[in-house]
């Protein structure tokens, strides 16, 4: 039982922390903008446009936030791993299906309930299909690394219900 619970901590760690940070990267890309411009971006979900003029402190909110969100997608991920064990046979279709679902809940739920001083600008496909992959890419580092643990448990012999 302990194994398996450090092995949790591990995917979700790893798992949420390397799909968070990719997702920064690839937000820096589709948009165009620094690191550090998408970070007081997240920010600004909290502190609203005044994220912004908030310099290093703002962005490392930001960061902080984005870690934390990607911390508890991943949990979430794991725990339905765990509870429905086809997730963990067919990873990639269901990072795929998480990714999707991710993208759909951050984008029209959480940011429009959020103090965010943006909206979505004029709709395009194509930014449509670039956010949408990247969540879809985010969805899969989480699957892929729920699929590892689940894989060191057997190696281990600790019964996937063990927990």
């Amino acid at each position: 039982m302990l194994v398996q619970n450090f092995l949790a901590w591990r995917v979700i760690l790893a798992g949420g922390l390397i799909a968070g940070t990719v997702d920064i990267g690839a937000a820096s890309l589709i948009n165009w903008l620094n690191p550090a411009i998408i970070l007081h971006a997240i920010a600004s979900g909290v502190l609203g446009s005044a994220s912004f003029t908030g310099g290093a402190a703002s962005a490392v909110l930001g960061l902080v936030l984005q870690w934390l969100m990607s911390l508890l997608i991943a949990a979430i991920f794991v725990l339905l791993a765990f509870i429905f064990t086809i997730a963990r046979r067919y990873w990639i279709v269901a990072g795929i299906a998480y990714g999707v679902l991710v993208f759909f809940v951050m984008n029209y739920v959480v940011v429009p309930l959020s103090a965010a001083p943006f909206r979505a600008q004029h709709f395009t496909v194509s930014k449509f299909i670039e956010n949408l992959l990247a969540m879809v890419l985010f969805g899969l580092i989480i699957a892929f690394f729920t699929r590892e643990r689940h894989a060191a448990a057997a190696a281990t012999d600790v019964p996937d219900n063990a927990a």
